[in-house]
């Protein structure tokens, strides 16, 4: 990648976060923290859940 594919790739990034930022609201930042929070702990309990089912069935 060039430089000046580089540099136009961060400005519209930076511009696309910048417009982004003044639209959210303090409880859309939270409920999306909570979320997050929740998908990844679920996410990994079902994996180390399917990991024991998983060693227990070969036995």
């Amino acid at each position: 990648m060039n430089s000046q594919s580089n540099s136009t790739l961060v400005g519209t990034a930076g511009g696309t976060f910048l417009s982004i930022v003044p639209n959210l609201n303090s409880e859309d930042l939270i409920k999306t923290v909570v979320l997050a929070t929740v998908g990844a702990v679920v996410s990994f309990s079902i994996s180390v859940l399917l990991k024991y089912l998983c060693k227990k069935h070969k036995k």
